[in-house]
């Protein structure tokens, strides 16, 4: 009886152990999983600051124009020289621009020594499989645009839900796993206009499309006063520079900068953003005819394009370029002389045909 009390002891002390093990061992997964979870965030900073290999870009996308994605900014001078110019962009990062000014326009993203994004227009792009001037027929054959397109980042997700007008307008292509290419397309011709190509932390932030995610999006960056002002110069300059790109390739004559309307474009931007409206006309009922006036601007005909909420100026210059009436001024024959006035995300273009 000793003998089989002693052994019914044995196999109860040996069950209790069993099952202190398996809870132990499924308290620590838990909190290996927690401890996974919490330095999640960290390994997605390492993640995004790599440079991605020429390899990651889809075989399809073979153009230079798609492999300058992550590439350093010493390579960039090596082979385009020195850029016009560098502007600040209202999500950290640097736009280094490159043009002749005739028949080709680049401008990089620059964020922490390496190019995150590129806007892209004109001839010669080396942008194979596809170019500048291709019907949206052709380009969609090749690539086939999708309505709904996604990725994931560490434990998130995020899906780009494309309206009808996104899919017109601007289809988004995913050409790598974290590497996008949105195709800006003039509606009026049905051919390829420009070309943005953005990593997806740059993509989450310019917020063009409806989103569904899994997760965490980053905060939006916060500027002061100051950097505001050099992000607003910086998107004047570029829309003046890309209206008068987008004439060239019109067989339009290019327009001169006028400072005195620039100065009315920039007052009616910062009213409308101030005073919360969107016309071009203010609360008191003033318009164009009365803002020059006030500057006793001389000339002969005149008009204003007006937009909100574009994420920068490219994407406000493709809208107007696909608005009948915006469009109409921007590639009018008789205007010589332009200004342009930007206040936060409010835009505004005043022609002039001056004396």
């Amino acid at each position: 009886m000793r003998i089989i009390r002693l052994i019914v002891i044995i196999i109860f002390l040996a069950m209790i152990s069993i099952y202190f093990v398996k809870e132990y061992n499924l308290l620590s997964k838990n909190k290996i999983e927690e401890i996974t979870y919490v330095l999640q965030p960290k390994e997605h900073e390492v993640k995004s600051k790599k440079i991605p290999d020429k390899r990651e870009i889809s075989n399809t996308f073979k153009g230079d124009l798609f492999q300058w994605m992550g590439k350093s900014v010493e390579e960039l001078e090596e082979a385009m020289g020195k850029p016009v110019r560098k502007d600040l962009s209202a999500y950290g990062y640097n736009w280094w621009v490159y043009s002749d000014l005739e028949d080709q326009y680049i401008q990089f993203g620059v964020m922490d020594k390496e190019i995150v994004s590129i806007f892209a227009t004109g001839e010669n792009l080396a942008s194979e499989p596809i170019q500048i001037g291709q019907s949206y027929d052709v380009i969609n054959n090749k690539l086939s645009f999708e309505t709904e397109v996604g990725y994931r980042e560490g434990i998130s997700t995020y899906h780009f839900q494309l309206s009808k007008d996104d899919m017109n307008l601007r289809p988004l292509v995913k050409i790598s796993k974290n590497v996008f290419a949105q195709l800006y397309f003039d509606t009026f011709t049905n051919k390829l206009s420009s070309i943005r190509i953005l990593n997806g932390d740059v993509l989450l932030q310019h917020s063009p499309y409806q989103l569904e995610y899994r997760g965490s999006l980053s905060e939006p960056n916060e500027l002061s006063q100051e950097d505001w002002l050099k992000v607003e110069e910086g998107m004047e300059q570029q829309i003046f520079d890309l209206t008068n790109i987008f004439r060239i390739f019109h067989d339009k004559e290019t327009l001169g900068w006028e400072e005195a309307a620039s100065e009315v474009a920039f007052m009616h931007s910062k009213d409308m953003e101030e005073n919360n409206y969107f016309s071009h006309y203010n609360p008191d009922g003033d318009g164009l005819k009365e803002r020059l006036a006030q500057l006793d601007i001389a000339y002969f005909s005149a008009g204003e394009n007006i937009a909100a909420m574009y994420p920068d100026a490219p994407a406000a210059m493709e809208g107007w370029l696909n608005s009948e009436g915006h469009r109409e001024a921007l590639l009018n024959d008789n205007y010589t002389h332009l200004g342009v006035g930007v206040y936060r995300l409010y835009y505004t273009q005043n022609f002039l045909e001056k004396p």
